[in-house]
């Protein structure tokens, strides 16, 4: 009936009831030994009013958090009629999926975005993310719907293999970068569409007590990476986000054609993991990365980053910044330039999957070819802000 896994977990199985509720309590409360107590019912199959109050008895009893995972159904029907849903945190059995032979749609440091089939895509989250993570992103994409963002919410997440999963309906939609690769003759329409789109989204004002605020993101991992930047190229990369004022609008973090779906001629976000709140320039210097940087580096990159070529990149790029800034769109692109190369120096923090040599490795190319380049002048960044009057 009742397994001790560790200090922290208990494993409740089978029928519990009258006939064997005292014997429940005892086992229950002779294996607790944290604050904090997580009940796995994965293999528990119905529990009494009996068995509940020794629940309650647990819940009065624990200094911290008492959580019951992988209920089924049906136990956690009784758990919600009887009000035990807001006396403890019950969480239901994660229903399984596959994506064996399902297209990718996006992808990013954080996992994979598939078509399931035609009324739903998933995300599936790289194996070792937590379920505090995926429930964060959930929180962030209903902040963003709130505030009027049009943007996919998460109505179910799954176990796919080792990993979590979030699904979402997404009604006859496709990517906008997998329309423009069909009708690239769309490619300047939807251009100027994805920037209007991004330039309403930075009007936006964010909930901060759900929001981060990515500008100070950035500068933390700035100073994260210290230890293999040299004081200059630190004091460079400094330099550049500490000229952007605060702001409290809406950034998506990871902004381009793959990641913004088109659903009955609606454009709508997706893949929500890095919103926060902060400078639009952010945004716009890793639709530049996405879309520019990565094809400069590698043209054939780009089919796999953003879903099309980089010449149709280029076009939906200039379409963009041109509709985004009007007039300025030449300033506007240096800035972006400045601030994609700047993100892309801090590319070590965002892959956990690097290690040592990889960085250094990294740090060489960035050395060589961007930002960190002592040809890459970042001096009329303040010059340049003036001119776009900010």
């Amino acid at each position: 009936m009742v397994e001790k896994i560790n200090d922290n977990t208990i494993k409740v199985s089978g029928r519990i009831d009258s006939t064997n509720a005292k014997q429940f309590e005892d086992e229950l409360l002779a294996a607790v030994a944290a604050s904090d107590v997580t009940i796995d019912a994965d293999e528990l199959e119905y529990i009494s009013s009996a068995g509940l109050r020794v629940l309650l008895k647990l819940k009065k009893q624990a200094s911290g958090e008492v959580s019951v995972i992988n209920v089924s159904p049906e136990v956690y029907d009784i758990f919600e009629v009887t009000g035990f849903t807001t006396l403890l945190n019950v969480s239901k059995k994660l229903r399984e999926v596959s994506v064996e032979g399902c297209e990718v749609i996006g992808e990013g440091a954080n996992g994979k975005v598939y078509r399931l089939d035609d009324e739903t895509i998933i995300k599936v989250f790289a194996p070792g993310v937590s379920m505090d993570i995926v429930k964060e992103e959930r929180d962030f994409a209903q902040a963003a719907f709130i505030a009027g963002v049009p943007t996919a919410i998460s109505y179910d997440v799954v176990k796919c293999g080792d990993s979590y999963g979030a699904v979402y309906e997404m009604l006859n939609a496709k990517t906008v970068a997998s329309v423009i690769k069909e009708n690239p003759e769309r490619a300047e329409e939807l251009g100027r569409r994805l920037g209007k789109l991004l330039k309403e989204l930075h009007q936006t004002e964010a909930d901060k007590d759900v929001l981060s605020d990515m500008l100070e993101a950035y500068k933390d991992r700035v100073e994260y990476l210290n230890k293999y930047y040299t004081e200059d190229e630190v004091n460079k990369l400094k330099y550049v986000y500490e000229l952007l004022p605060e702001r409290s609008t809406i950034v998506h973090g990871d902004f381009h054609a793959k990641n913004v779906m088109l659903m009955d001629d609606e454009l709508v976000f997706i893949d929500m993991g890095d919103v926060g709140y902060g400078y639009p320039l952010q945004d716009l210097g890793g639709t530049y990365l996405a879309m520019v940087r990565i094809g400069k580096m590698n043209p054939d990159m780009t089919e796999t980053y953003v879903g099309m070529n980089y010449d149709l990149c280029k076009i939906v790029w200039n379409a963009l910044t041109d509709e985004y800034f009007g007039e300025k769109a030449e300033v506007g692109r240096k800035l972006a330039e400045i601030y994609g190369e700047a993100k892309y120096a801090l590319t070590p923090f965002i892959y956990s999957r690097f290690n040592d040599e990889m960085i250094k490795n990294f740090v060489a190319g960035v050395r060589a070819n961007g930002i960190l380049n002592p040809e890459f002048d970042v001096s009329k960044t303040a010059e340049y802000l003036a001119e776009l009057g900010e």
